[in-house]
């Protein structure tokens, strides 16, 4: 098996059907940073950083990965939608908070990769989920994301 046969498999398993392809499409306008060992690191496109893969065999997304997603996924699938008053904050790359969830992809659970979007479903950032889906919807308080990617202003 080939290396993006590969990589993309592991897409398809963590972020569903399909997102392997929307990732990683066109190899030929991919850039792959190696660690020392010769595995993948980083797979960069033109627009920025796609993944980061990391020890543990996951991806982490970088924001030109959660803008290809995003359009691949139905809402709210991988999605932790949020209210106005977080777009700034989240878009700067804070953290978005358990009080201001909108609406979250039931199946997302704790340390999960996901989007941050608007209720129109524009894409604020990009991070990992503190809480699992039930907990965002229930709680008043705590953060939801850790946001690692804003998308700026």
């Amino acid at each position: 098996m080939d290396e993006w046969t590969r990589l993309r498999q592991i897409a398809d398993y963590q972020f569903g059907a399909g997102a392997g392809e929307a990732l990683f499409g066109e190899p030929a306008a991919l850039t792959v940073t190696r660690s020392k060992s010769g595995r993948p690191r980083q797979v960069q496109a033109a627009d920025g950083r796609l993944v980061s893969l990391g020890l543990d065999g996951r991806f982490t997304l970088g924001l030109a990965g959660g803008r290809r997603l995003r359009e691949i996924l139905d809402a709210p699938s991988g999605r932790v939608v949020v209210g106005e008053e977080s777009d700034p904050f989240v878009r700067e790359g804070r953290n978005a908070f358990a009080k201001f969830v909108l609406d979250v992809g039931e199946s997302i659970r704790s340390a999960d990769e996901v989007l941050v979007v608007r209720e129109d479903d524009t894409l604020l950032g990009v991070g990992r989920a503190e809480l699992p889906a039930a907990a965002m919807a229930d709680l008043a308080s705590g953060v939801a994301v850790s946001v690692r990617d804003g998308a700026g202003k």
